[in-house]
């Protein structure tokens, strides 16, 4: 299930037709908002995993 060129250009047509030209940026604003608040989670949760892991081991001394 390999998307190529020709499948990746149909798809950004299908939406342009949907969505309108002026609409576009607003979404990809919003998905590039959702994807760094994703990361900035992520990022959070390992950080927390590893303080919790340097403080066990501490203790564990």
């Amino acid at each position: 299930m390999n998307l190529g060129t020709p499948e990746i250009i149909l798809i950004a047509l299908v939406v342009l037709l949907l969505f309108g030209g002026k609409k576009i940026p607003e979404l990809m604003k919003g998905l590039g908002k959702g994807v760094k608040s994703f990361k900035d989670g992520v990022k959070g949760l390992d950080d927390e995993i590893k303080a919790d892991t340097t403080d066990n081991q501490t203790e564990a001394k």
